[in-house]
């Protein structure tokens, strides 16, 4: 019998087990298809222009993904917090150059899923094939929602959308870069928060 004690990489394990539904033997399986990485804050995981070849789990820590605009400006696309998974897709899939770099915005350790390990959880395991389809139409709407947010939302609406998806984030991210994935200047950011805390807002 399989023990979760004894098994690597044990936040990954207990995320296709608990979330994705996997048996603890059929992860056994996955498990040497996949590599771990240590990162200091700071370290970048992914680069412009490189080719991502897999999709990155944060096992602790905290990433960002971020675009360089041609006059040097970053804009953020995405946090990644622990128990999330992040990665360049449009390389992943199709070996294109990323568009994105990715950052550790904390001393991180991740596990590298590469699709051969995606194929064969799904080729194990139907219940992680219905979980990893859920996942992806789950991004696929986030995405939908944070462009529709950008063309339209006001900034304290942005900001409000942020703490309902990263409700942990508050204290562990610089303001300039919570403005940066919003898409305003750090002064609307702290326009928006006094404004809040005038109204008695507090994040729960």
């Amino acid at each position: 019998m399989v023990d979760l004690n004894n098994m690597p990489y044990q936040p990954l394990t207990t995320y296709l087990t608990q979330k994705a539904g996997m048996r603890l033997e059929e992860v056994e399986h996955v498990m040497p298809l996949v590599t771990a990485g240590n990162y200091k804050k700071g370290d970048l995981l992914l680069r412009e222009g490189e080719v991502c070849d897999a999709s990155i789990f944060v096992e602790k820590g905290l990433l960002r993904t971020y675009t360089l605009d041609e006059a040097g400006k970053e804009h953020i696309v995405q946090f990644a917090p622990e128990n999330w998974f992040t990665g360049d897709r449009g390389s992943i899939y199709f070996s294109d150059p990323a568009y994105f770099f990715i950052e550790a915005v904390e001393d991180s350790e991740v596990v590298f899923v590469p699709d051969a390990a995606i194929d064969k959880a799904s080729d194990l395991s139907a219940a992680f094939r219905q979980y990893n389809k859920t996942l992806l139409h789950n991004h696929i709407r986030n995405l939908q929602k944070r462009i529709n947010l950008l063309l339209g939302a006001t900034a304290e609406q942005r900001y409000l959308s942020f703490i309902t998806q990263y409700p942990d984030l508050l204290l562990r991210v610089p303001q300039w870069m919570i403005a940066s994935y919003l898409g305003i200047t750090p002064e609307s950011l702290s326009r928006v928060r006094k404004e809040l805390a005038d109204k008695n807002f507090k994040p729960s």
